[in-house]
């Protein structure tokens, strides 16, 4: 493969750093709002069933992994399970609290299933769901509280002015947003200094380049990437036949009946270039971020859910590793090829607001 490896060796684009380090850190905002956490955090949606059962005992095993390798930082939302994954995190973290970088959401209306549900980000619903979630987490803090999705019927204003009392009160120590434009960003932060805006972004879901990643960088936020991997299309051992049939990825149009298979063959390009780099499709999607963060000078932490233990030391692999820069422009042309929008509605991403969607999925 046409590839040049920065250091040592130039048969290899991929350089691990070390495989025996302690994680990285990386600091989310500025200021006496920043936030210092592990540049790999665990993504909790997967621990109420989303992708998949997995009983409570399993679960709290899971958790037990996930922090054996140094991952302290652990991102769920009360929508989760409807409270589930609050709740099973409320009891791992009995006795660990002070050793975990804790992040949960609110704004979304904890009912219903996904793709049915209403956005609401009135204030009162904000001081409501942070008692309850805390109660769930068995804490009397988090460390950062995301507005999962801006209400369209009430000024962004108005639910960070909210978010920014629970840091007065003590029950939140930072707070970010979730799928927000460039321009609801910079309204926000000038209310209540932002601390991070979490949002898809994968060698798959590109649109948050365009006005999302920029307006981060300019304004000093962290960003916190869900789904680095494409829901699992980009690692090996991704099966379209395996989905169940409660798998909340069939509302997603990636995994559309029309578009699976094609979505599965984009993907298997990904895994050709792994195999050459001698690293997991995971891990090097995982590597393929960081590197493009580090291009953008933006700070990044990516939050990978699974529920296997395998999965994690296959992410971890992408963590300390640098991509030469011809091995990134391949990676970079495959988003083109997929297919669908990576969201069921446009109007509920960042993406579809800002009119990207349609460029970034292929059509």
């Amino acid at each position: 493969m046409p590839f040049a490896c920065p250091s040592p060796s130039a048969a290899n684009p991929v350089t691990k750093v070390s495989d025996l380090m302690a994680l990285r850190t990386t600091e989310l905002g500025a200021g006496p709002h920043a936030l210092t956490t592990t540049a790999f955090g665990y993504g909790a949606m997967s621990l109420a069933g989303a992708y998949g059962p997995i009983d409570e005992p399993a679960a709290l095993t899971l958790l037990q992994e996930v922090t054996g390798r140094g991952i302290t930082f652990i991102d769920t939302a009360n929508i989760y399970g409807l409270g589930l994954s609050e709740t099973i995190l409320g009891r791992f973290l009995e006795g660990r609290r002070d050793d975990i970088i804790l992040a949960t959401k609110c704004g979304i209306e904890p009912k219903g299933e996904a793709g049915k549900r209403s956005i609401n980000g009135r204030p009162e619903h904000i001081r409501e769901q942070i008692e309850l979630s805390l109660r769930r987490l068995g804490t009397d803090y988090v460390d950062l509280y995301y507005l999962h999705r801006p209400d369209p019927d009430v000024p962004i204003e108005e639910s960070v002015g909210a978010l920014g009392e629970l840091i007065s009160a003590g029950k939140v120590r930072s707070i970010g947003l979730s799928e927000v434009t460039a321009a609801e960003i910079r309204r926000a932060h000038q209310t209540y200094p932002i601390t991070a805006i979490q949002s898809e972004w994968s060698i798959f879901a590109r649109d948050v380049e365009e006005y999302v990643l920029p307006t981060c960088a300019e304004l000093g936020i962290g960003f916190v990437a869900f789904s680095p991997v494409a829901r699992g299309l980009l690692t090996d051992g991704f099966d379209p036949e395996g989905l169940g049939e409660n798998d909340a990825r069939h509302k997603f149009p990636w995994f559309a009946p029309e578009y699976l298979e094609p979505n599965h063959q984009v993907a298997n390009k990904a895994r050709l270039l792994a195999a050459d780099a001698g690293i997991p499709a995971a891990g090097l999607a995982l590597a393929w971020l960081f590197t493009k963060a580090e291009g953008a000078g933006l700070s990044l932490s990516v939050i990978p859910g699974t529920r296997y233990v395998e999965h994690l030391d296959e992410l971890l692999a992408g963590l300390d590793g640098q991509l030469s820069v011809e091995l990134v422009a391949a990676l970079d042309a495959l988003a083109e090829e997929v297919r669908g929008d990576r969201s069921f509605s446009p109007q509920w991403v960042s993406g579809g607001r800002e009119g990207l969607l349609p460029r970034a999925s292929g059509k």
